[in-house]
């Protein structure tokens, strides 16, 4: 009787392990597709049921301390660590968010955003900026401490 219930309990902790796995919250490592240099780790996370997202730290060597230089307003010359990037994005399809503020700090530039899992590899983040009908898909990397 004890082996049953130690196997149905590891059966149960992969089971949740898996669930949450699969769950868009959380760190993730975000690589540039132009040149495939790892940037930054930006937290995912839910406010009020929308996602939104901000750099947790900055892991492109000589960037560590970066500002945003080329932002306007109230984030001229502010550190880009810490910074919200993702704004309000709703989930519109099981699974797929998407939202009207996608902040690139290094540009100053703010897109239009859709964000989900990749299907095939949920520790992969697809996040794609658009700029009226043109777009940039990035794929971004679960960050595991």
């Amino acid at each position: 009787m004890k082996i049953y219930n130690r196997f149905f309990l590891i059966i149960i902790c992969l089971g949740f392990q898996q669930l949450a796995s699969q769950e868009i919250i959380g760190k993730w490592r975000t690589i540039d597709d132009r040149n495939g240099v790892t940037k930054a780790i930006v937290e995912l996370y839910k406010e009020n049921g929308l996602l939104s997202g901000r750099v947790l730290k900055i892991l492109e060597k000589g960037k560590e301390n970066a500002l945003c230089i080329k932002c306007k307003g109230a984030l001229k010359d502010k550190p880009v660590e810490g910074m919200q990037i993702i704004f309000s994005f709703k989930e519109t399809e099981k699974g797929i968010y998407k939202g009207k503020k996608l902040f690139d700090p290094e540009q100053a530039m703010t897109f239009k955003g859709k964000i989900w899992l990749d299907p095939d590899n949920p520790n992969q983040l697809k996040v794609r900026g658009y700029l009226a009908f043109l777009y940039r898909t990035q794929t971004w990397l679960r960050f595991e401490e």
